[in-house]
């Protein structure tokens, strides 16, 4: 009897002993797995398609990580996020005004990761809970067609009530805010410089000078390149372009005061969890010196944030204009219920191209 109750707990405590070894070597497995990171990482993207590669292709070289993005413009990408909720189908948005990024979080649609890298970058252009990260700024600006202007004898507009002049009627060419950060950034200018009602009234002034409302904020100054308006409204990295790629186009600014933009990037909520670990090293690339250096070598024009980074030739400092104190929280904040005045009284976002 003796002998029996010993043999049952030795095979007890053997099988304990397997059940514990095979336990700790499933826990190792899960830990294994939770570090092991796939090398490629989706996005959505709204930077202009052809500037896009520029930076995925220095982070492949740097780290071996692919990244498969999707371009859309900021406010598509705000509502695909949200359509997509329970079920994330992307880790990273990158590119567009820090509003929509605020706007983002305030639907519980991103998840907070403050890189290291923040170190090299201002504290005002940051967002102190980290739902979001800047990665460049801008000034809102006017492209113009100087042969246009020339033909017709005409001053460049130099505020924002020039843009109103019947001459530009049917001339000038502006992204929709319902789908376009950069044209959301326009409408909260004019939101903070006039108060709501006088802006909504310039906005329906203005609307009757618009040749059509496109779906990109960085179409404008293409259309004004190609001829196909004389006025473009759009950041002024975005203005610079043009010129450089051989069209008659140069910039203005409303002396008036103007606003501007803190381009952001942030992590999707819940993305697909094998790529979190690459999703973070691209943040981290992208506020690096390394990664800001980009945009001195692409003709992209951007103002990087990383105090370390190249400036651009050629870019201009939103120090050197009449930039009003652009609150982005309230921007962000109010950007629903705007853009839904804006589509009901003055635009509907029907046939944006």
């Amino acid at each position: 009897m003796r002998n029996k109750f010993i043999t049952t707990v030795a095979v007890a405590l053997g099988v304990a002993f397997l059940m514990t070894g095979c336990t700790k070597k499933a826990d190792q497995s899960a830990e294994g797995a939770a570090v092991e990171q796939s090398k490629e990482l989706t996005m959505y993207c709204a930077l202009p398609e052809t500037e896009i590669p520029s930076y995925l292709e220095a982070f492949k070289k740097d780290t071996g990580i692919t990244v498969n993005f999707v371009r859309l413009s900021a406010g598509e990408i705000l509502s695909k996020i949200q359509v997509e909720k329970n079920n994330p189908q992307a880790s990273i948005w990158y590119g567009g005004n820090c509003d929509s990024f605020i706007a983002a979080a305030n639907k519980d649609l991103l998840e907070p990761y403050r890189s290291p890298e923040l170190a090299n970058i201002p504290e005002n252009y940051q967002d102190p809970i980290g739902n979001w990260s800047p990665v460049y700024v801008g000034a809102l600006a006017f492209a113009v067609d100087k042969d246009w202007f020339a033909t017709k004898g005409l001053e460049y507009p130099h505020s924002w009530a020039d843009l109103l002049k019947p001459e530009f009627e049917g001339q000038i060419s502006m992204a929709h805010p319902g789908s376009s950060g950069t044209a959301y950034t326009i409408l909260a200018t004019m939101v903070q410089m006039l108060g709501e009602e006088e802006a909504m009234t310039y906005m329906g002034e203005l609307n009757k000078n618009i040749r059509q409302y496109t779906k990109s904020g960085s179409a404008p100054p293409k259309n004004v390149g190609l001829g196909e308006a004389a006025i473009g409204l759009a950041f002024s990295h975005d203005c610079l372009k043009p010129a450089v790629q051989g069209y008659p186009v140069e910039v203005s600014f409303a002396d008036d005061g103007t606003g501007y933009e803190i381009g952001a990037i942030a992590l999707i909520k819940n993305g697909p969890e094998e790529e979190v670990e690459s999703a973070k090293k691209f943040i981290d690339w992208v506020l690096s010196k390394k990664g800001q250096d980009v945009y001195s070598t692409n003709s992209s024009f951007r103002l990087p944030v990383n105090s370390n980074a190249v400036v651009p030739e050629g870019a201009i400092n939103i120090s050197d204009l009449p930039v009003i104190d652009y609150d982005f929280l309230w921007a962000g904040e109010n950007r629903t219920r705007l853009i839904e005045k804006f589509t009901e009284v003055i635009a509907a976002k029907e046939n944006l191209k």
